[in-house]
C-alpha cells in the first residue's frame, strides 16, 4: 500500500492529509493569514497521530509545488524536503491549479466543461490554467491579467466553472453565459491523492536537493516609503 503524506502551503490555506493507494484517510487544514510556519508541523503530527501511523511508515512525501504564495511555498517544500532527508523517502510535486481541478472533478463527477482553477495574484492578475474534465491541460499555467475578453474563445465554445480565491474578484469582469463560478474551497491536501499516487506509481519523483517551488513569477522585495 502507498501511504503519502501531503501538504499544502500554496495558497492561504495550511492544509496536510495522508493518503493511502490513493484514498484520503486523515487530514488537518486551517485557513488564514501566517498560519503556516506555526501549525504545519503540528497538523503533521496530528495527521499522522490520526491515522495511528509513524512517520517511517510513509512511502513519499508529496507537495503542492505552486504557483501561489512564495513565503508559503518556501515553508511548505523545504518542511517536505526535511522529512524526506530524515526519513529517506523521494519527493512528489503536484501543481496546485491541477491540484484543484482535481478536488472540483472529485465533488463533481458529472460535470461537463473546462475548469479554470485561478489563485489570486494581486489587482486584476491570476495563476491559471485551463483543463477538461479529465484533467487534460488544455492552457498552460501562466499569470494573466483579467479583462472582460479573456477566455473568449473558449467560452464561445464551451461552459467553464472558475474556482479558487482568484476567481472571485473575476466573477464581474467574465460576464458570460458560460462563464460559471464556484465558492467551494479546493485548495485542500486531500485532492492531491490521486496525482500523487499516480506520480509515485510511475516513480516521477524530484531531486530533493535541487527541487524548487514553481513560482512562476520572481518574488519582488519592496521596501517601505519613507515617512515624510
Amino acid at each position: 500500500m502507498a501511504k503519502i503524506l501531503q501538504i499544502e502551503t500554496a495558497t492561504a490555506v495550511c492544509s496536510v492529509a495522508l493518503s493511502i493507494d490513493g484514498r484520503t484517510v486523515s487530514i488537518k487544514e486551517e485557513s488564514g493569514q501566517n498560519l503556516h510556519a506555526s501549525n504545519l508541523t503540528l497538523f503533521i503530527e496530528s495527521v499522522m497521530q490520526n491515522s495511528e501511523l509513524n512517520l517511517s511508515d510513509l512511502d513519499a512525501i508529496a507537495i503542492s509545488k505552486g504557483p501561489g504564495s512564495y513565503t508559503g511555498l518556501r515553508i511548505g517544500v523545504s518542511t517536505a524536503k526535511g522529512l524526506c532527508y530524515a526519513l529517506d523517502k523521494p519527493l512528489v510535486a503536484i501543481e496546485t491549479l491541477k491540484m484543484m481541478a482535481a478536488g472540483f472533478v472529485l465533488e463533481k463527477p458529472d460535470y461537463e466543461g473546462l475548469i479554470c482553477p485561478m489563485i489570486d495574484a494581486r489587482r486584476m492578475e491570476v495563476y491559471t490554467t485551463v483543463l477538461d474534465g479529465n484533467l487534460n491541460v488544455l492552457e498552460e499555467t501562466s499569470a494573466k491579467i483579467i479583462d472582460e475578453q479573456s477566455f473568449s474563445e473558449l467560452l464561445s465554445n464551451y461552459k467553464i466553472t472558475f474556482l479558487g480565491d482568484g476567481a472571485a474578484k473575476c466573477a464581474d469582469v467574465l460576464n458570460h453565459p458560460n462563464a460559471l463560478f464556484s465558492d467551494s474551497n479546493f485548495n485542500s491536501a486531500g485532492n492531491m491523492s490521486s496525482l500523487a499516487l499516480n506520480a509515485f506509481t510511475h516513480a516521477n519523483f524530484e531531486d530533493v536537493a535541487y527541487f524548487e517551488p514553481f513560482y512562476l513569477k520572481d518574488f519582488v522585495l519592496t521596501q517601505p516609503k519613507k515617512k515624510v
